[in-house]
């Protein structure tokens, strides 16, 4: 049992890994945009990003391996496609980090207003 938790503690963490890494680009973050509204070639995302095909290339091979973009070749053209997987993982992951900092200025909150009410109470009764 405890072997299995670690290995899928792993592939999450891999899984993370990759799609933070994939998302770190603003290319990468602009190929899934453009995705998002329609497939398109590695041709037609390189022009539209003014970049060498190869570049192009490497940008969604990374995507890929992320598991955030698949590809199709049909003769000579390769067609990309937002991979079917989504970024659910990684929306958990930040909301989780999102509600440990909320919690976090929500107590920090608490302990400025108990100062504020500590400070009015001491001044008034030194009136």
């Amino acid at each position: 049992m405890r072997y299995t938790l670690n290995q899928m503690v792993q592939f999450s963490t891999a899984r993370l890994d990759a799609s933070f890494a994939a998302l770190s680009d603003a290319t990468r973050r602009g190929v899934l945009e453009q995705l998002g509204r329609s497939d398109a070639s590695i041709t037609e995302l390189a022009d539209r990003f003014h970049m060498t095909l190869t570049g192009m290339k490497k940008h969604v091979g990374v995507l890929e391996q992320a598991g955030l973009v698949t590809t199709e070749k049909v003769g000579r053209v390769r067609t990309c496609r937002l991979g079917a997987r989504g970024l659910d993982e990684e929306a958990a992951w930040i909301d989780g980090r999102r509600q440990v900092w909320n919690e976090r200025f929500d107590a920090l909150n608490d302990v400025v207003e108990a100062l504020k009410r500590k400070e009015n109470g001491d001044g008034r009764k030194g009136d």
